[in-house]
């Protein structure tokens, strides 16, 4: 059963109960990789292992994701500044005992390449803060995979 979150803004990534922050170097420029979080929503099942489905909302202020295992979002966007930050809360969700979430992926020249830092901010029960503190190392190896398999997919798409 989907459940309504607290509607949080891009704060929320400074006062988060809970956050979680990762950044990796890759070899995209950042306007290509903006273009590939924020404008192709249905391709981030072909780079993000454990996203099953993504799309826009037909009033393009959203997204719907689903997660293996069953997880379903339905987020709206909260920042789309190309090509620094794409961010985005979630509003409903089935996933048990989060309260608030927020992801921010925000991009930097690095070189001739992208510095691509994911923050994501939750506030839930202590069960949840504890569930996602544990898998922390989960989180950044799916970042880690997710962000390789992006540079790659958008590097053959420019050769």
């Amino acid at each position: 059963m989907a459940r309504r979150l607290t509607a949080v803004g891009l704060e929320f990534t400074e006062s988060a109960p809970l956050r979680l922050v990762f950044t990796r170097e890759i070899s995209a420029p950042p306007d290509v990789v903006f273009r590939a979080l924020a404008e192709d929503i249905t391709g981030w099942s072909e780079w993000f292992a454990a996203v099953t489905y993504a799309r826009l909302s037909e009033d393009g202020t959203g997204r719907e994701v689903r997660l293996k295992g069953g997880t379903r979002f339905q987020e709206t966007i909260v920042a789309a500044k190309a090509p620094e930050v794409y961010a985005y809360r979630v509003d409903e969700t089935n996933a048990p005992g989060v309260r608030a979430l927020l992801e921010e992926w925000r991009l930097a020249p690095a070189g001739t390449g992208t510095r691509v830092q994911w923050t994501f901010a939750a506030d839930g029960s202590a069960l949840f803060r504890f569930a996602l503190r544990l898998g922390r190392p989960g989180f950044a190896r799916a970042f880690r995979d997710a962000v390789t398999a992006l540079d790659r997919r958008l590097l053959a798409a420019n050769t």
